[in-house]
């Protein structure tokens, strides 16, 4: 009976959804800004789903801020850190000329098929 049970608790730990959890969420890296400023808002839309397709509303383009150098054509940018596991990292990055309504797409979906 305990080797059944073994089995049991096992086969249903590899079907369960791997969720978004949200580690950092900045706006502004590429120009010394505060790590995690918009953590909290990130976090809130996408915290436990499995993907989240985070729509900015606001231009990250514009006059650089204090930390972007102005002659460069630096902006700033917004970058969000997340988990699926305790062992699987990911980072995905707007560049500063995005625009509102640009996306960026966490997910936590395995992917399986060729090439995996």
């Amino acid at each position: 009976m305990a080797g059944i049970l073994a089995v049991a608790a096992s086969s249903g730990a590899q079907g369960q959804a791997r969720a978004i959890r949200i580690i950092s969420g900045t706006y502004g890296t590429n120009c010394e800004m505060p790590r995690a400023d918009t953590t909290r808002n990130v976090a809130r839309q996408c915290d436990g789903r499995q993907t989240c397709p985070y729509i900015l509303h606001k231009a990250l383009t514009g006059v650089p801020s204090q930390g972007c150098y102005k002659h460069t054509r630096d902006f700033k940018d917004f970058r969000v850190e997340w988990q699926c596991t305790d062992t699987e990292f990911h980072i995905a990055t707007l560049s500063g000329d995005a625009g509102p309504g640009s996306r960026l797409v966490l997910s936590c979906v395995e992917e399986t098929g060729p090439g995996k």
